[in-house]
């Protein structure tokens, strides 16, 4: 649906050259929701103009079902935006005008009839739940009603691309998750294909398929999400999981662990994955389990489940335990010393 391939774009700013993003590659599968992540200058809203069309790569190729953007004339290239819509973290709507009319305006300009537009307004404000507010002036709408009509307006012209730019960055935690629930809506009930950047690791949890991981216009790490959660690589990803899923002994517990403590992490995917396995394990291995920390986080099609605990035996052999583990669907990694 969309491949970038080795793309690079440099601005000239102040008399220097500013280089935005650096051989970045990655697919996006049609259908899913895939989510690029990264701090401020990562190069995310770059790389959605590039998407978009509305700026060309110094370097690399950028295909949009099947088609290469960079050797696209104008016209077919507008033609292509019309498959596109486009949700921002500032809404960008009009004000002074009301909900219908923002959200009709797509079709203004692509001329289509008023009877067609009365029809395709009315749908996707029943799509987002707003119809009582089709003749209310979009000033006087809260943020979340705002993204909402956002969202529908970049569904008017039946796009099969959604590109979203921080679109929940500006919302409360709750609009945020209402937001959220509405994007996969739109994703499995249409399905469209969202591209979305963030700054938000909570955001990726909720609807991503896929993640990338930018940082200083380079991607750092990328793959399914439920992988990157269980097994990030790269410290800026460590970073980001942390910030939803905890994998740190708390504080007054760590103190009081001893440098030869058998302490590790074992993580579980699924909802029955971990049933009883800390049983079972004690009883094969004559050994004693404490727990010291616990999370279970719900990704989008899946639960990861995580435990930090200490073993303890007079003799065990971890290597024994962790092959145990892996016949269980279970991974297990020894942590460093407290």
């Amino acid at each position: 649906m969309i491949k970038i391939e080795q793309v690079s774009k440099s601005y000239f700013v102040n008399g220097r050259v500013i280089s935005a993003l650096q051989d970045v590659s990655l697919h996006v599968k049609e259908g899913s929701i895939y989510g690029v992540i990264g701090y401020s200058g990562a190069g995310k809203s770059t790389l959605l103009r590039l998407v978009n069309g509305l700026e060309k790569p110094d370097k690399g190729e950028i295909e949009v079902q099947g088609k290469l953007l960079t050797k696209l004339p104008e016209n077919e290239l507008n033609a292509l935006r019309k498959n596109i819509g486009m949700v921002f973290q500032q809404f960008n709507l009009l004000e002074s005008q009301t909900v219908f009319q923002n959200i009709a305006l797509p079709l203004i300009l692509t001329k289509v009839s008023k009877k067609d537009q009365e029809d395709r307004v009315n749908t996707l404000l029943d799509f987002v739940d707003l119809r009582e507010k089709a003749n209310v002036k979009v000033s006087q709408l809260s943020g979340g009603q705002k993204q909402r009509i956002g969202i529908a307006r970049a569904l008017a012209t039946n796009p099969e691309i959604l590109l979203c730019d921080e679109a929940t960055s500006a919302l409360d935690p709750h609009t945020t998750d209402a937001i959220l629930d509405l994007l996969v809506k739109v994703n499995e009930q249409f399905g469209v294909t969202i591209l979305l950047i963030t700054h938000e690791m909570d955001v990726i949890r909720k609807i991503c398929d896929q993640i990338t991981i930018m940082e200083a216009g380079k991607i750092v790490e990328q793959g399914d999400t439920l992988e990157i959660f269980k097994n990030p690589q790269q410290e800026i990803t460590k970073r980001f999981v942390e910030t939803v899923v905890s994998n740190r002994v708390p504080r007054i517990i760590s103190e009081q662990l001893l440098p030869t403590d058998t302490v590790a992490k074992l993580i579980f995917v699924g909802r029955h994955a971990g049933d009883g396995i800390l049983h079972s394990l004690a009883l094969v291995f004559n050994i004693k389990i404490s727990i010291l920390a616990a999370s279970i986080s719900e990704l989008r099609n899946d639960l990861l489940g995580i435990l930090i605990v200490k073993i303890e035996g007079d003799y065990f052999n971890f290597s024994a335990i962790e092959e145990y583990l892996l016949e269980q669907n279970v991974s297990i990694e020894r942590l460093g010393e407290f």
